[in-house]
């Protein structure tokens, strides 16, 4: 046979071997594809004279150094520098045995059509059906690398860091290297350890409650303030629109540091206000009481985060039909029962997507608690994990890398933000119109 193909099917084995033993090596012999093949084969070439480069970076990952104090600190290992470049090689390696796969796939494909058209496709063809239907491909190649070592990349290197002991203050590097060290991390946080395991379920039970209080406030305040400021009746609504928006307005971390300086126990303008009133005789301790600055931090995130629902529910309420509170006040309806039979349900479920969506931003809320009381009050175990009384994972995690240097600890935190978040955005994800029709 040589190197001609046959209609009757036989060659399809060799054809699969020589694809499979060198990228584009298929098109080049079989399929006098040449313009393909040796596009495929210079990327196999490029990879395998990286090839020693990557078994370098993938045993650093393994060993992530070793211990050199006879050298000079900057001479020395770098292990956190070792797992990104590990990550990242690991990351390209597995981006060649796409593109293999690919080739190996477009090589069997063209087969499939030589035994229904009878005939070798040629250069100029082969090439011009590839731009027509990988067109979209190119396109998307630029934005698929830029995901996966500005997006996939870190997040794998952060779940690589929960396995190893990266933290203060003797494996910092390069003075001194890091170690693998499996699941201890875990084992400390969940249940080996006292004080982190009652830290981290003080702070995760918090973290949720937040989520739930911060969302259910500013949706139902923005609901309550949608309803009554579209009442006909109400002729300065648009007055009290305007003013309503200017939370929403001003950055968030303008707002929540002013309020931090207005709730201040010792010369908060809110608790001189109310002494020279004669309404209190003693300061409140609207931030340095555990409790209490819970109920604050929810307040004040009312007071910020209800406009944004206002605004989004007053859309949805006057997409309502006008002819449905029409036929049931006909019918006898108060302004309650409309309320609750009609416009409720409605702008529910419009809205529910966006109260989901609501609740993981909540969870990871950075701004509202770290701006306004930093996480504070401290507690019983705060002088050992840094943990305050009003602190969520997410402010927990910035306290562990940015004081403690326990960057171990903080991966495992973040592993966690993620398992709880990710149902959540797969739920969004499988509501969306394109995956139902299933156009992705």
């Amino acid at each position: 046979m040589g190197t001609r193909l046959k209609e009757d099917g036989s060659s399809k084995k060799k054809l699969l071997i020589a694809s499979l033993l060198f990228m584009g090596l298929g098109h080049l012999v079989y399929l006098k594809q040449y313009i393909k093949g040796t596009i495929y084969a210079m990327i196999e070439v490029v990879m395998i004279c990286m090839f020693p480069t990557i078994i370098s970076k993938i045993y650093g990952v393994i060993t992530l150094g070793t211990p050199q104090p006879e050298l000079q600190v900057k001479l020395r290992d770098h292990s956190i520098f070792m797992l990104i470049d590990g990550v990242m090689i690991l990351a390209v390696v597995i981006l060649f045995f796409i593109v293999y796969f690919i080739s190996v796939r477009s090589a069997m494909s063209a087969y499939k059509d030589f035994r229904i058209e009878k005939k070798l496709k040629g250069n100029r063809e082969s090439m011009g059906g590839l731009l027509g239907k990988a067109f979209p491909i190119f396109g998307l190649v630029p934005t698929v690398a830029l995901i996966v070592f500005f997006v996939i990349v870190p997040l794998v290197f952060s779940a690589f860091v929960a396995f190893t002991n990266y933290s203060a203050p003797k494996h910092i590097p390069p003075n001194n290297t890091v170690d693998w060290v499996g699941f201890d991390n875990f084992t400390a946080m969940f249940g080996g350890d006292a004080t982190w395991t009652s830290a981290l379920g003080r702070v995760a039970i918090w973290t949720v409650v937040w989520a739930v209080l911060a969302t259910a406030t500013c949706y139902f305040g923005g609901l309550l303030m949608a309803v009554v400021l579209l009442d006909n009746k109400l002729k300065i609504a648009p007055l009290f629109r305007g003013i309503f928006i200017l939370p929403y307005a001003v950055p968030s971390v303008v707002s929540m540091l002013i309020w931090q300086n207005l709730l201040n126990g010792s010369f908060g303008t809110v608790n001189r206000t109310l002494m020279q009133l004669g309404i209190i005789d003693k300061a409140i301790p609207w931030l340095s009481n555990e409790w209490l600055a819970k109920f604050t931090v929810v307040m004040i995130n009312l007071w910020a985060g209800f406009p944004y629902f206002m605004l989004l529910i007053t859309g949805t309420m006057t997409a309502i039909s006008a002819d449905l509170f029409e036929a049931a006040k006909i019918d006898g309806a108060g302004r309650f029962q409309l309320f609750k039979k009609i416009t409720l349900p409605l702008v529910l479920y419009q809205t529910m997507p966006l109260i989901i969506m609501s609740f993981t931003h909540n969870i990871n809320n950075f701004g509202a608690i770290f701006f306004l009381t930093g996480g504070d009050p401290v507690v019983s175990d705060s002088t050992v994990t840094s943990a305050g009384g009003t602190d969520i994972l997410v402010t927990w995690i910035y306290k562990l890398t940015v004081n403690l240097m326990k960057y171990n600890y903080a991966s495992v935190l973040a592993i966690m933000i993620f398992v709880i978040l990710a149902p959540f955005a797969i739920f969004q994800f499988r509501r969306t119109k394109s995956y139902k029709e299933g156009e992705l």
